[in-house]
């Protein structure tokens, strides 16, 4: 098994070695789903996203845009806490060379569908590589109502507007795979998290009177006013803003204050 083959660094550290769960605020309105706990890194802290260096990027992200009380996460008993965010994965145990079988994530999907139904306030979904994409949309249900034509595509930068309403993000995953040559930029991450803060600040609320309902009735009027924006494809909005893309782009401002803006949701304890 994976948790019982153990980096010298961490050989006095008993790990966590079983299922990871997604943690963070049950009233998010961004969601982040990624691919699979790393063998050393959630698999060893039960934390998604705590004791590696994609942790270490994403964490500094959302604390930068409002998202997370503190930069870094370093265990499921520090104080960090999540701000209107809650972190996912495609699967949920850590796979051999952190590479999840199409039956490892088949038999995950329904921990991901089982919070997609519980996280009733979420407006932007981000997914962290081409993997997580699908498999969010599969666990939404998209994946086999629209057709192929119709999907969204991946691209790092890429959005699109779901016909339920649902705001989609995707970005390349922090691995050092991506970091370590260039692939991924701090640029470029900074750019989509300043994306979707702005996404998560002007999106209607769950009962607003632009928000398309959840049994995928589509606001007509809303989707193609997007299109000022993009493109519309198939009742899906789909762009790449140009500086997200660009590997040499400046580096977005973040907030003003770390802090989430007014009306945002209040911070919920890590769990």
């Amino acid at each position: 098994m994976v948790a019982e083959v153990r980096k010298r660094e961490f050989r006095a550290e008993t790990y966590w070695g079983r299922p990871v769960p997604g943690w963070g605020d049950p009233d998010a309105r961004l969601l982040i789903v990624g691919l699979a706990p790393a063998a050393h890194g959630a698999n060893r802290t039960g934390r998604m996203f705590t004791g590696d260096s994609s942790g270490a990027w994403l964490y500094e992200a959302l604390h930068r845009y409002g998202f997370a009380s503190a930069p870094a996460s370093t265990s499921r008993t520090d104080d960090l806490r999540l701000l209107g965010c809650y972190i996912s994965a495609s699967a949920r145990c850590a796979p051999p060379d952190n590479k999840p079988t199409r039956e490892e994530m088949q038999a995950c999907s329904p921990f991901l569908a089982a919070e997609l139904e519980l996280l009733r306030e979420v407006r932007v979904v981000m997914v962290l590589g081409r993997i997580a994409w699908e498999r969010y949309l599969r666990a939404a249900t998209w994946w086999t109502r629209l057709s192929p034509a119709n999907r969204p595509a991946f691209a790092h930068g890429a959005e699109a507007v779901l016909p339920d309403g649902t705001l989609l993000v995707s970005s390349f995953h922090p691995s050092r795979q991506n970091t370590n040559t260039g692939r991924l930029t701090r640029a470029m991450w900074y750019a989509v998290f300043a994306r979707a803060r702005k996404l998560v600040d002007t999106e209607p609320a769950a009962d607003g009177p632009d928000r398309p309902d959840r049994r995928g009735h589509v606001d007509r009027g809303h989707a193609h006013e997007k299109n000022r924006r993009g493109r519309v494809r198939g009742g899906l909005f789909e762009s790449v803003p140009a500086a997200i893309m660009s590997p040499t782009a400046s580096h977005p401002p973040p907030p003003a204050s770390p802090s989430p803006p007014p009306g945002a949701f209040p911070p919920h304890p890590a769990r």
